[in-house]
């Protein structure tokens, strides 16, 4: 059985068990946090979309808070001597999928 759910702008395929890394949620480590905006459950029989799907839920259990590897951002432009280093880490948040309720 798995799911199709909406977090953070982005559609993560989930099944019980699994452990995702979805945008920053503002919940803390060992707290429940359910996702509501699902958009398709497959059963193992078929798969349900739209309003078959319109009580669905996904519980899941927040692992940590982490910030991912830095990606480094690197500006240049030739002849003029202009170069800008930036870094970046993005937030994240893990989550380990406990349940999923139709």
């Amino acid at each position: 059985m798995y799911a199709i759910i909406v977090t953070g702008g982005k559609q993560y395929k989930v099944s019980e068990g699994d452990e995702i890394r979805v945008e920053k949620l503002d919940i803390e480590s060992g707290k429940e946090v359910t996702f509501d905006n699902v958009i398709a459950v497959n059963d193992g029989k078929a798969l349900k979309v739209a309003g078959d799907v319109s009580s669905a839920k996904v519980s899941a259990t927040v692992v940590e808070q982490g910030r991912a590897k830095k990606v480094v951002v690197y500006k240049y432009k030739r002849k003029t001597g202009y170069h800008k280093k930036n870094g970046h880490r993005q937030p994240f948040t893990l989550v380990k999928i406990d349940k999923i309720t139709l």
